[in-house]
């Protein structure tokens, strides 16, 4: 398949995880201007036990947005295995990210190195834009707040034993792993500082794009931060959103693409919508998903961007040929 040519759109693309790591490694051959604004909400696995011990933003989303924009060469290649490696052991290193502890070496140090008029969330993205060069990141990472956040999930049937009753779930691991059905999702603290740089990277945006990704943990938490929902409403930019292959287990079990879309514009009722990017190997009633995607004002885009082994991933090559015919 031959590679689109990388034009100069400015793209920002929103999320966290593998879905925001599929996204990265399809635009980075897209543009030679693409930020990445990422979650700041885990706390499980390696960076939930730095984030607890350190205070520190949780940074395993953060790097993974890195090791996606890695590129195709040698040094990129080495580098995004490095950042990804975890360790292995009987100890207290068993299962960290040499990535996490690096970006938060690199806050510590440039926090210390400030003495005063570097503020706390000019030193995290000082860290990440100096992990970036190390790695020779094809564009560059910013967390969508200044502070860490907990996910809480309004769920139905969280108590098997009482399937119609409804709670809370705190946390974006128990928000993924519960077994009842995910309604709504908010955010601790409910109105955090968003970070600046990120701000100004949506008002500078000629697209911004959502998704694919998990869809109340990483995709709809960044319309829950005030200040970035209302840039996101107020851009002069384009926005897309790319859906899903397949429902997500414990998040959103039986969803049809149109639902996805549905439960955005719950999350989000005055953003509107541009283009939705579809793969059409998995859509099975194209009109109910056109009617949706209208309503968010936008129009429908169907493509093969998923792996040609069958498996519910995005082929990066793919997904940049159709995030290049939807740009032009």
């Amino acid at each position: 398949m031959t590679s689109p040519t990388r034009g100069s759109d400015r793209v920002v693309a929103l999320g966290g995880g593998h879905g925001l790591y599929a996204s990265l490694s399809a635009l980075r051959r897209v543009t030679d201007r693409l930020t990445a604004v990422v979650t700041v909400a885990d706390d499980g696995g390696s960076s939930g036990r730095l984030r607890r011990e350190l205070g520190v933003l949780p940074p395993g989303d953060l790097r993974m947005a890195l090791a996606a924009l890695c590129g195709d060469d040698e040094w990129g290649q080495t580098w995004s295995r490095v950042v990804q490696h975890r360790f292995r052991s009987q100890g207290d290193l068993h299962e960290h990210a040499v990535g996490n502890l690096l970006i938060v070496a690199l806050w510590e140090l440039l926090g210390d190195d400030a003495a005063g008029p570097m503020s706390a969330s000019g030193s995290t993205v000082a860290g990440l834009d100096w992990v970036g060069r190390l790695l020779g990141a094809q564009g560059r990472v910013l967390p969508m707040a200044s502070v860490p956040l907990d996910i809480v999930a309004e769920v139905r049937g969280a108590d098997p034993a009482r399937p119609e009753e409804t709670s809370q779930v705190r946390g974006q691991v128990a928000c993924a792993g519960t077994p009842g059905k995910v309604l709504s999702v908010s955010l601790v603290p409910p109105d955090p500082p968003a970070c600046p740089e990120a701000l100004a990277a949506i008002e500078d945006a000629d697209w911004v794009v959502f998704g694919p990704g998990s869809w109340f943990t990483s995709v709809l938490p960044h319309l829950k931060v005030p200040e970035l929902a209302r840039a996101l409403t107020r851009t002069r930019a384009r926005r897309a959103v790319a859906l899903n292959l397949a429902p997500q287990p414990g998040e959103t079990d039986d969803f049809s693409p149109q639902t996805h879309l549905e439960v955005l514009q719950a999350h989000a009722p005055d953003l509107r919508i541009d283009v939705v990017l579809a793969d059409r190997g998995v859509v099975e009633d194209t009109d109910a998903l056109d009617k949706a995607v209208r309503m968010l004002g936008g129009r429908l885009e169907l493509a093969d961007v998923a792996a040609a082994d069958g498996t519910p991933r995005h082929d990066p090559a793919r997904l940049a040929q159709a995030f290049a015919q939807i740009f032009r």
